[in-house]
């Protein structure tokens, strides 16, 4: 496996925190978590390009800005959309449809071959989540907004994803810039939306994990595994990222473990190992 697929499979074991990381500050408004979290992921990505000499990488086309902030802000501003509007497992289970998209968008953008052993992990994969998840479903009409907001979620992730390849020449660098715009339309529409809640210690801290993780650094491992690595095989092991959040949030004592859950993540597990040998 290139590194650089691998710094896309490391940013997918961060993701896999942010269930657990968002209930422990699940006291703050979804916007305001929003925003402090990109501030953190700014304000680290600045010292890291500041200590590099590389503020450079900062002076990008208005093209490349708004894909950045188009797919970061826009998928988060999204996704809390359809989880307000929306019962929250089927809100999850249409987003978690992003993987999928990567995966069968990757060969007419990018030109990429699909052969058998990528779609038959894909459909292992997806099988996992919607198991995991069937039990909670519950489609009704007054939340279709939120339904469609979740299906928008999921289309900009994966166009993002998959538009970074076209923008190879950007350097990640730039994704602390795109941070930080991503946070400064956070707090306006924190302003316009939300009330203002003060964290509690344990709050903070979930908001700086948050901000280093997987709301900040998982971002930079992505766009160097959507450039350089191999997009089909991140897709596909994507879907693990549902499952393994709803096993830390059982071992955190969020959410019951079931043997749904067991079959799922064997089910994601066999698709990730498919997908590789592809």
């Amino acid at each position: 496996m290139r590194p650089a697929t691998l710094a896309g499979c490391g940013a997918i074991a961060l993701w896999a925190f942010l269930g657990l990381l968002s209930r422990a500050a699940a006291a703050i408004p979804p916007l305001q978590l929003t925003a402090m979290s990109f501030c953190i992921a700014a304000v680290l990505g600045f010292l890291v390009l500041l200590v590099q000499r590389r503020l450079g990488d900062l002076r990008q086309p208005p093209l490349a800005w708004l894909h950045g902030v188009g797919g970061l802000f826009g998928f988060h501003a999204l996704y809390f959309t359809a989880l307000a509007w929306a019962p929250a497992a089927e809100a999850n289970l249409i987003n978690y449809t992003w993987p999928l998209m990567i995966v069968l968008m990757a060969a007419p953008l990018l030109g990429l071959r699909l052969n058998w052993r990528h779609v038959a992990g894909t459909a292992l994969g997806a099988a996992g989540c919607v198991l995991l998840l069937a039990g909670h479903a519950s489609l009704t009409v007054a939340a279709l907004p939120g339904y469609a907001a979740a299906f928008c979620s999921a289309l900009t992730w994966a166009s993002y994803s998959v538009l970074s390849r076209r923008f190879a020449s950007v350097p990640t660098g730039a994704v602390a810039g795109f941070c930080a715009a991503s946070a400064a339309l956070a707090v306006v529409s924190h302003a316009i939306f939300e009330p203002t809640v003060m964290p509690d210690p344990l709050g903070w801290l979930a908001v700086l994990v948050l901000g280093i993780g997987p709301v900040g650094g998982a971002f930079f491992l992505w766009d160097v595994g959507m450039k350089k690595g191999d997009p089909r095989l991140l897709g596909t092991l994507a879907y693990a990222t549902p499952v393994a959040s709803t096993l830390l949030l059982c071992a955190g004592g969020y959410a019951a473990f079931t043997a749904a859950t067991l079959v799922s993540a064997l089910l994601v597990a066999a698709g990730g190992l498919v997908a590789v040998r592809g």
